[in-house]
């Protein structure tokens, strides 16, 4: 079998990568929807894999994995691979998950980081009734994670909250650019809606907070002290994170030892070898890399077995996969080890993406949990005549071979 073409279309916001073989196998993948102007950085790799045989993933991956960098710039190379794990189970008449090792479980648990509630104020009461109403979802999610501090531009909005100046987040392109020290009214602030959704979600919901970048490493370790015993289920992003191209494992450490809360970073990492110091020193309790950014599925699984060996938690990022991710992301995580946690739950905006695709009835979430699928490769495959309804003009032979 061999590749003889490589496309990309932007469907929705997801760029959608396409793999067309001389056997007339297909394969798909995607990256967030955040990244609608991905595609000239997929077509880039085309030349570096016509011609070679797309079920031996890892030396078709050997030939782009080079080239990508940190978010968002591994994008294109982890929808590659998507795809070409996608074209060796269908080829194989087996899902992904048994081409990496096959399943530990039968049902994986997802968390909510993606099914989002617009804030009607900056107040406690307000962040208690977004968390209320992601608490009555009828998925009901056992995490649920909401955005604060830097992860929040209504919080970083409020009224002296920090020693800065808030810097409007772009919407044509991702990432936090803020950044400093809080002062002592925002600190308590904080404190005070995080305390308001812990009253609502009590025992039975944990509460990820998803705090940044831009905590100060004296405030990181504040925060993290002073939510000890409280049902946090970790503290995300804190130092680095999102688009931050580096990694500052140093800085986490002079957080993580001193205190019990748990401390989670990872989404913006690309590659195992960007990992090695974090897992090594132990510098956070939880690491949450995402399929669609840190180099594919394989590349994500060593990952979670090295941190594994080393005492290290996993709960994979994932909000704006598409579902096309999801279905990537239930593959993986029934071949994680035992320190899997969780996923944040993609799911597919607009709507209509429910209508253009075969497969996705598979992916429904009950009792924060989504049962592992038999089907072949990803498990889900566009519904073509559907799907060409919602193509752009130049992208009108996507689906042609």
């Amino acid at each position: 079998m061999k590749i003889i073409d490589l496309k990309c279309a932007i469907i929705g916001q997801n760029p959608v990568v396409r793999i067309v073989t001389d056997e007339g196998i297909d394969g798909i993948g995607a990256a967030e929807s955040s990244k609608p102007y991905l595609k000239p950085m997929v077509m880039f790799y085309r030349d570096m894999i016509l011609g070679k045989d797309p079920t031996d993933v890892e030396q078709v991956m050997l030939f782009i994995r080079r080239m990508g960098a940190f978010k968002p710039w591994g994008s294109a190379v982890s929808a590659i691979e998507m795809a070409l794990w996608d074209i060796a189970g269908k080829a194989s008449g087996l899902p992904i998950y048994k081409l990496l090792g096959g399943k530990v479980r039968d049902k994986v648990q997802v968390y909510n980081g993606n099914i989002r509630f617009e804030l009607e104020g900056d107040q406690p009461e307000h962040y208690a009734d977004v968390v209320r109403k992601m608490k009555d979802r009828p998925e009901k999610f056992s995490i649920i994670k909401q955005g604060v501090a830097f992860h929040d531009p209504v919080m970083i909005s409020s009224e002296n909250f920090y020693h800065g100046n808030p810097i409007t987040r772009s919407t044509s392109f991702g990432g936090y650019p803020n950044r400093g020290m809080l002062t002592f009214k925002g600190f308590n602030h904080l404190m005070s809606c995080i305390e308001a959704m812990l009253d609502v979600l009590g025992d039975e919901v944990s509460l990820a907070l998803d705090c940044g970048p831009g905590l100060t490493v004296p405030d990181a370790l504040k925060l993290a002290k002073a939510v000890e015993g409280m049902n946090i289920a970790w503290l995300e992003d804190m130092i680095t994170g999102d688009y931050t191209p580096y990694v500052l494992a140093q800085q986490y450490l002079q957080v993580t030892p001193f205190t019990s809360s748990f401390i989670h970073t990872g989404e913006q990492i690309y590659l195992r070898q960007n990992f090695v110091e974090l897992i090594e020193k132990n510098a956070v309790n939880v690491l949450g890399p995402d399929p669609a950014d840190v180099g594919g599925l394989a590349e994500m699984k060593f990952i979670a077995e090295y941190a594994d060996l080393h005492g290290i938690l996993f709960a994979p990022h994932g909000t704006l996969d598409g579902l096309i991710g999801l279905a990537a992301h239930v593959n993986l995580a029934a071949t994680l080890p035992h320190n899997y946690i969780g996923f944040e739950l993609p799911t597919g905006q607009p709507e209509w993406w429910y209508d253009i695709l075969d497969g996705v009835g598979d992916l429904a979430v009950n009792d924060s949990h989504i049962d592992v699928s038999n089907s072949p490769g990803l498990g889900v495959t566009f519904i073509v005549e559907e799907a060409k309804k919602y193509l752009h003009e130049e992208d009108k032979y996507f689906f042609d071979d």
